[in-house]
């Protein structure tokens, strides 16, 4: 089973790539940024529930597919940049196995415990 779900968040990545393909944007961009969501863990400087919502907010495909659309919707391709960005990073994670983070600390996700 947890190939399976790999092989799914592979998929959505190169849906991502994909996706930023379509935009007008030089691909050197997508190298710097697919990392930037990465910035929401400083939220863990303040305590484990803090992270988990600032990890979790920047981490959630349902968000980040929203920004898509309201970028389509707004034809306003930063918009739909943010949304790609922010699902590609999230299905990037999800192949290293790094999930949802739970209030109890940052290696407690939804996929499983870190370093197991």
């Amino acid at each position: 089973m947890n190939t399976i779900i790999k092989l799914e968040e592979v998929a959505l990545f190169i849906l991502g790539i994909y996706l930023f393909s379509l935009l007008n944007f030089e691909w050197w961009w997508f190298l710097a940024l697919i990392l930037v969501p990465d910035l929401s863990m400083i939220g863990y400087a303040f305590g484990n529930k803090s992270g988990a919502f600032f990890y979790n907010v920047f981490h959630h495909k349902g968000i980040a597919i929203l920004l898509y659309i309201l970028g389509i919707y707004f034809r306003n391709e930063l918009l739909q940049l943010a949304g790609i960005i922010l699902f590609s990073h999230s299905a990037m994670d999800r192949i290293f196995g790094y999930g949802l983070k739970y209030e109890k600390g940052f290696k407690y996700t939804h996929l499983g415990e870190i370093g197991k």
